[in-house]
């Protein structure tokens, strides 16, 4: 399931935050993404990039989803990282649970072999993290899903007659 409405608990925010300040400094990166498969941006730390956040989130969503497509053309079940070198500023993309992505922003201050070593660590970290914000969620919805029977025959009455001739 994709979630597109990102609801963060205050606890989970800040643990969420400490991590990517962390990998942040112990990488020597100059920015950190985190964002969701659908390309919405959860969390951002570092030097401001100087583009358009939400457009970058979109397209690094839509090429680590081309990327998965690609693993399965060649027997893959998916490609869990990316890594796009630039002259001067690259880039390292990783999984960290089914639908969320860290982006890892770079240039020549740092290596990819550090860089590498400090996303693994911080991507276990996370991965924790939102398995349980996922729970929480989960939780919530159950509590919130709950119709009485009248309106759901209502509903699908509804919903029927919008079919019909």
């Amino acid at each position: 399931m994709v979630r597109t409405n990102w609801k963060v608990f205050e606890e989970d925010y800040w643990a969420i935050n400490t991590i990517l300040q962390e990998l942040l400094k112990n990488s020597n990166a100059a920015s950190v993404l985190l964002l969701d498969k659908t390309g919405q941006l959860i969390s951002s730390l570092g030097e401001p990039p100087q583009f358009d956040m939400h457009s970058f989130a979109s397209l690094c969503a839509a090429d680590f989803e081309a990327n998965a497509q690609l693993a399965i053309l060649i027997g893959e079940k998916d490609f869990s990282t990316l890594y796009h070198q630039g002259s001067n500023e690259s880039m390292y993309l990783a999984r960290v649970e089914q639908n969320i992505i860290l982006v890892i922003l770079f240039d020549k201050r740092t290596t990819l072999g550090l860089v590498r070593l400090r996303a693994k660590k911080a991507v276990d970290n996370l991965e924790t993290i939102i398995k349980r914000l996922y729970g929480k969620l989960e939780y919530e919805n159950e509590e919130n899903t709950d119709f009485n029977e009248e309106f759901v025959h209502q509903a699908e009455q509804e919903i029927d007659s919008l079919f019909t001739d």
